[in-house]
């Protein structure tokens, strides 16, 4: 199997020529391989490597997305979801063919990787994937309506960059309004540029809003446990990570082991965060809501908040490609 090099310049920027001269020899002494130069497209992804920063997107792919599904004259939206809609799967109205819904949702989950600022609403879609209704195309139109209009979108990386890992936690409590169970949303940076991303929802139903956001908490600290040892891997150690929350009641809770009506009932197993606290891996600082990044991976916002939120995290479009 032959298997080709791209050279990254990210990846190398601090590295001398010889160094990734003699990483390109040992490579080729090892495997059957061929330097193919800069790394520009892979799998879909449009990679644009500038002196001091990377620009990744899936701009050809986003428009061949909205050409598939035929919404190319369609009017752009400004959010890929609606504030005052909530989806359910006891939704009424016909059926719509599922293989055709599945479709959709398996080209808007690839889009992504990308493109952060539809993770949620894509999410949301998916779970109706068994027996969706005519409501439920409606709003992955809408998603693909609002692609039409942010196709080269993308995630901007600045290579000078620090390189602390930071998080932001929130959770969308009793948010599903199929079972009550609760959705736990983060995200990760490595410096200011946006690392990782997740929505996830948790196995069980919270009582109130500060269990949710300390489960969501828990939730966060094993990803960036995780990515601690990972880059530990790659030589970038990490002093004390900290994790953002905007729910002052959860912050609380891991820092003093208080026992009261509020908190008495959560699992022991979600308490965990008190050791990465008392052991100094983790601090969970409280951050003001309209700062709370993670907040566009919860919930339907309007037009000017999610803006605000997209640019916060990286996703802008450079009009120089």
């Amino acid at each position: 199997m032959i298997a080709q090099i791209y050279v990254d310049d990210i990846v190398f920027g601090g590295m001398s020529d010889h160094m990734v001269e003699h990483f390109v020899r040992h490579m080729k002494s090892e495997f059957e391989m061929s330097l193919v130069g800069e790394l520009n497209y892979f799998l879909g992804l449009q990679v644009k490597q500038m002196e001091d920063s990377m620009f990744i997107s899936q701009s050809k792919y986003a428009k061949e997305l909205v050409k598939k599904f035929g919404l190319e004259g369609s009017t752009h939206k400004r959010t890929p979801a609606a504030t005052h809609i909530k989806l359910t799967k006891y939704e009424r109205g016909s059926d719509v063919d599922q293989s055709f819904y599945r479709s959709m949702i398996d080209s808007l989950l690839y889009l992504t990787a990308s493109k952060p600022d539809i993770a949620f609403s894509v999410g949301v879609c998916a779970r109706y994937q068994a027996a969706p209704k005519e409501s439920h195309l409606i709003q992955v139109k809408r998603i693909i309506k609002y692609i039409n209009g942010t196709a080269d979108y993308g995630i901007f990386y600045a290579h000078n960059s620090n390189s602390n890992l930071i998080g932001y936690c929130d959770a969308d409590w009793a948010g599903n309004a199929d079972d009550r169970k609760i959705t736990s949303e983060g995200c990760f940076f490595l410096g200011n540029n946006l690392i990782s991303w997740f929505s996830k929802k948790q196995n069980c139903v919270s009582l109130s809003t500060t269990e949710a956001e300390y489960i969501a908490a828990g939730s966060e600290c094993t990803q960036l446990l995780w990515m601690k040892q990972m880059l530990k891997e790659y030589n970038v150690e990490q002093d004390v990570m900290t994790l953002y929350c905007d729910n002052l009641s959860a912050t609380n809770i891991s820092k003093k082991p208080i026992q009261h009506s509020r908190t008495k009932h959560i699992d022991i197993r979600h308490h965990f965060i008190r050791d990465l606290v008392e052991e100094k891996i983790i601090t969970l600082e409280h951050v003001e809501t309209n700062m709370q990044l993670a907040d566009i991976f919860t919930k339907a916002s309007d037009a000017a908040k999610f803006e605000e939120f997209r640019g916060k995290l990286g996703i802008c479009v450079i009009t120089d490609l």
